[in-house]
């Protein structure tokens, strides 16, 4: 049919099931949104701010498997969701991001609102384009979303000048892709698996290192099958929280430079690491080294440039996670759960000579205590997102996850101001779970403007204020390795965030015992209009256990026991 170019987005949208866009309007593309008004196919939430725009397309995207769909407008609009692009590129988190553009006739003249998205763009996504010719439309998108979601997902930009928006061309989205330089490879090679299991069953202390990547290709059942088959323990980067459920027997608990002891230790003492869905992260290995450096290395992963790059695989295995899983799920037959006992008792001592814990405070709340009752309280009931900062390390280490894509976090980019537009679309993707936001009195405000888009768009998301007064993470950073000289990060001066919620139409809580805790959190779950709950927590709370940057796994710091100086 002929159409217009405006038509053609509303259309491929439709024919790809996609049920809900956020976005922010503007002069360059207009003309589409003339068309979303006019359709009924999908919902469109209007964010304050294209970062937040962004960010609750990946929040959509992570808790619905989903590609995420964001529409934005030239110059400003665009410049203001790079922020977004770049964490989701991080993360690889499958998006579609639409960017109005100027005029073709106008493209190089300093026009109005014109930058050069898709140069700007280009090292923040797994692909762009500028579509020059309506007639490119229906291919362009398609691309555009089977790029996004196969081998390594990612963002893809697509850029679209205003006038070919309005041109009229054929639409038929039924072409056949032919993209002769993306042919993601999802099956592991067979002989590569088989050498993997072999050393596997030839292993004294084995252990699986379990990344985000697993969540990614919707292979966390089939890997708990794997671990439970094996007998073997389980480590999981931040990223991959809910992989296994917290009270899996085998699951050690996070790695990395705030992961738990007993993690840090078992993955430098392990004789093999069997990495899925990982990419040997900084803040994961430390000092490159000594990481793991008496073990062989099986890693399986779907982007290739991952394999080896900063760690050298013994056995390298590229292909969808969840294929070569269930590859691996074959071959357990000649892997003898009986023959890692002592291991297994080894890595329980570790647990037991340094549990994961911290120290209860008389006078202030401690903050993992709030993320420990929020666990409590609501547990599998609630997805949880968090900003960016100590509150997200807590997080991590204290929440007891139960499931996949429970757990919304920036890991890779490190972004404030993620987790509140983040656990909008969460929401959005999730109406029937309590959503929660993790976040500190500096995050909050980064993106404390989406109240009004949270109140407009009835999404009810509960945002828990960790409030120290301080930017605390680099507070940490500065006590720790500056000689307390806390340069630039005294929050003192700081809104009273239950006015600020409730001028919004939203509604607030401030917070000083626990059981004032208990008793906002009920309401403020009863009440189904978005919230913040500001808890009045220890000023100087420190993170623990802690790899100093540069430092090796097993060199930790650790929580000083009670009564120690």
């Amino acid at each position: 049919m002929q159409i217009n170019g405006a038509q053609m987005v509303i259309e491929a949208l439709t024919l790809e099931g996609v049920d809900t866009v956020f976005g922010y309007p503007g002069g360059a593309i207009m003309n589409v949104y003339d068309e979303i008004y006019k359709q009924k196919d999908f919902k469109h939430i209007l964010t304050r701010h294209e970062q937040a725009a962004i960010h609750a397309a990946e929040g959509y995207s992570r808790a619905s498997g989903k590609v995420g769909v964001a529409m934005i407008t030239s110059g400003p609009g665009f410049t203001n969701a790079v922020t977004g692009l770049a964490d989701a590129y991080m993360d690889s988190i499958p998006l579609v991001v639409i960017s109005g553009q100027v005029p073709m006739s106008l493209i190089g003249t300093d026009a109005f609102q014109e930058i050069d998205a898709v140069g700007i763009s280009r090292s923040c996504t797994k692909h762009n384009y500028l579509v020059t010719n309506a007639a490119d439309l229906p291919r362009v998108l398609k691309e555009a979303f089977h790029i996004a979601s196969t081998g390594r997902p990612g963002p893809v930009h697509v850029d679209i000048p205003k006038d070919v928006t309005a041109e009229i061309a054929e639409f038929d989205y039924s072409v056949e892709l032919e993209l002769e330089t993306y042919k993601p490879h999802v099956k592991g090679n067979p002989r590569q698996i088989k050498k993997a299991m072999e050393a596997i069953s030839k292993a004294k202390r084995p252990l699986f290192y379990l990344g985000g990547g697993i969540i990614n290709a919707n292979a966390a059942y089939e890997v708990r099958d794997l671990v439970r088959r094996t007998g073997i323990p389980a480590v999981e980067t931040f990223m991959a929280r809910g992989v296994l459920s917290y009270d899996d027997e085998l699951l050690i608990g996070m790695l990395g430079m705030h992961g738990s002891y007993a993690s840090n230790m078992a993955m430098s003492e392990t004789d093999l690491v069997i990495g899925l869905g990982v990419r040997f992260d900084d803040r994961v290995t430390g000092k490159l080294s000594e990481f793991a450096k008496n073990a062989g290395v099986i890693h399986v992963d779907i982007d290739p440039a991952s394999i080896s790059k900063l760690v050298n695989a013994t056995y390298p295995i590229v292909g969808d996670v969840k294929n070569v899983v269930n590859e691996m799920l074959e071959l357990t037959g000649q892997v003898k759960p009986e023959n890692y006992k002592s291991w297994r008792e080894t890595v329980v001592n570790f647990a037991n000579l340094h549990p994961l814990t911290y120290h209860e405070d008389s006078e202030r709340i401690k903050p993992q205590w709030v993320v420990e009752r929020v666990g409590k309280l609501l547990g599998d009931d609630a997805n949880i997102s968090t900003d960016v900062g100590q509150h997200q390390m807590w997080t991590g280490q204290f929440y007891p996850f139960t499931r996949p894509r429970q757990f919304m976090s920036s890991g890779g980019l490190g972004t404030m101001g993620y987790g509140f537009p983040a656990a909008m679309g969460v929401k959005a993707a999730s109406p029937e779970k309590t959503s929660i936001n993790f976040t500190g009195d500096g995050s909050i405000l980064m993106n404390c403007q989406e109240l009004m888009t949270a109140v407009e768009k009835k999404l009810p998301v509960i945002n828990i204020i960790l409030n120290n007064n301080f930017l605390g993470m680099v507070r940490q950073w500065q006590t720790l390795f500056y000689d307390k000289r806390h340069s630039e990060t005294d929050l003192s001066v700081q809104p009273d965030f239950v006015k600020l919620a409730e001028a919004f139409g939203g509604i607030g809580y401030r917070v000083n015992t626990k059981e004032e805790f208990d008793a906002a959190l009920k309401d403020a779950v009863k009440k189904d209009v978005v919230a913040f709950i500001e808890v009045i927590v220890h000023r100087m709370e420190n993170v623990m256990p802690m790899v100093p940057a540069g430092g090796s796994l097993f060199n930790m710091m650790l929580l000083e026991k009670k009564g120690d100086k």
